[in-house]
This record gives structure tokens, sequence and C-alpha cells, in this order.
């Protein structure tokens, strides 16, 4: 069986074709069949307001591709200039790494494990902005 697995908890909410849909009082595991379905898990989404660090902007981009909204190009290529952006700043290993595997997973399509890489970076940034800021 190929295609994108969710497993959601109880009352989690995920967004699939501009729909919001809320799980259950169970948890279970959705299988999405159709290719290029447009998918965002509410729990991992940024509001535009919240896209205030180089981090969660790159986040944010990847999730315009997940729900659809905008143009796909535009917002594939914000992404990868966001992800670039972030190349330039985050120089460690494990930060190249999760960068490399965000714009793979990005030119290949795989919206989704772009996001969950870029994820990954988020508590690594927000401990560079707490040391920096004291």
């Amino acid at each position: 069986m190929s295609g994108l697995v969710l497993k959601l908890n109880p009352k989690e909410r995920v967004l699939i074709n501009g729909a919001v849909i809320e799980n259950g009082d169970r948890r279970s595991r959705l299988s999405i069949m159709t290719p290029n379905a447009h998918i965002l898990r509410l729990r991992d989404a940024i509001h535009p307001e919240g896209a205030t660090t180089p981090v969660r902007r790159a986040c944010f981009a990847t999730q315009l591709l997940l729900s659809g909204d905008g143009d796909p190009q535009d917002a594939r290529r914000q992404a990868l200039r966001r992800i670039e952006e972030l190349s330039q700043v985050l120089r460690d290993p494990d930060s190249r790494t999760q960068l490399t595997l965000a714009t793979r997973a990005l030119l290949d399509g795989e919206n989704y494990k772009c996001l969950k890489a870029l994820h990954i970076l988020l508590p690594r940034e927000e401990r560079l902005l707490a040391h920096r800021a004291s």
C-alpha cells in the first residue's frame, strides 16, 4: 500500500483539500491514496502572523503547498528561497542534513517530508535566538 498515512489522535484536526476534518474520540489511521491531495495537520500549522523567524517562514511557505493555498510554483519557489537563506546561516552538520532533506523532498514534490525536516529545526532556532537574546 502506498500513499500518505496519517495517524490521528482523538479530536485532532486535519485540512484535506480545503475541508477541516476532526477525528473522533479514538486514535485512528487514515491512508490517503489520492496523489497530490492537499493535506495539512492543523497541529503543525503556523499562522501567517506566527511566521516571525527564518525557520518559521520556511515552514509557512511549505505549508502553503500542503494546504493548496496560492500558486504552487510560486509557493515552491518561495520555500526554496527560504531554505537557501537558512543554509547561509545554519552551518552545523545536523542542520545542513535537515536542510538537504527538506530541499530534496521539496524538489521531489514530497511537501510533507519537507515540512517534517524543517520542523526539526524549530527547537534549534529557538535555542539560538534565546542564546542571542541573553
